[in-house]
């Protein structure tokens, strides 16, 4: 590590997600929210904390899973109607919708702009959004998404540019990603794992009608990410404060 990056990390210290009160988790489909973050947001919902889940596009497409007789807009509702069963399951009462199809057939500076809006109202101290930077990624919706959350996070507390899309600034304090290969922090999620895995295959049937490998999966990165912080059980996340947004690329993240 370098003098300037240990230096910054003494410095410039990162946002610890547990301090914060409210949370906008960004998900690309209705069901991303649950694979990637769905153990955390389970656990600060059952702490009180104010959370918003906005899905962004109708999941119209879904997957291979889904049923023949299933598709485009009887799809896109059944998918609607899971991720409220989610939401139902974890007490998280406020629940959006941006409907931009599934697919990336959307203007991206449109959903960018939708998001900012929401970011404005809702006034998250932390976005959580799919890591747009991760090597393997090639979705589409998974790339716009965290295009746009990390774009928002930066330019939020702006009142020159938020009045220009004719929104108020918000102080967001941090952007966390999840699904990302470089991890910097950690929530300890004990306990909350099977209500993770509970939402996932009783809540989105249309894509996840069986036990499936996701469940192996989960349980293996919870595992691992649990070693990593001596935690036993947790969740990943590439954590970006608004110090190390812009021009610091010692900072590493």
């Amino acid at each position: 590590m370098s003098l300037t990056r240990t230096v910054l990390r003494f410095a410039a210290p990162l946002p610890k997600l547990e301090r914060c009160q409210r949370f906008l988790f960004l998900g690309p489909h209705p069901d991303d929210i649950e694979i990637g973050a769905g153990a955390t947001a389970a656990k600060f919902a059952a702490c009180g904390k104010n959370i918003c889940f906005l899905i962004c596009t109708d999941g119209r497409f879904g997957t291979d899973h889904a049923p023949a007789n299933l598709s485009g807009d009887r799809l896109a509702k059944q998918r609607r109607k899971e991720a409220e069963a989610y939401a139902s399951l974890l007490g998280v009462r406020d629940l959006r919708f941006l409907d931009f199809s599934d697919g990336g057939f959307y203007d991206p500076h449109a959903m960018q702009n939708a998001i900012a809006a929401v970011v404005s109202d809702f006034r998250p101290d932390v976005i959580f959004a799919p890591d747009p930077a991760v090597a393997s990624e090639c979705h589409a919706d998974h790339l716009n998404v965290g295009e746009a959350a990390r774009r928002i996070a930066v330019f939020a507390p702006n009142p020159g540019i938020m009045g220009a899309l004719g929104l108020s600034p918000v102080p967001v304090q941090a952007l966390a990603f999840y699904m990302t290969a470089k991890p910097n922090q950690f929530i300890g999620t004990r306990g909350y794992l099977g209500l993770q895995l509970e939402s996932i295959y009783r809540c989105h049937k249309s894509q996840f009608p069986k036990r499936d490998a996701v469940e192996t999966y989960l349980k293996l990165r919870a595992a691992g990410f649990g070693l990593r912080s001596l935690k036993g059980c947790a969740e990943g996340f590439r954590v970006l404060g608004q110090t190390q947004m812009h021009c610091l690329p010692e900072a590493g993240l």
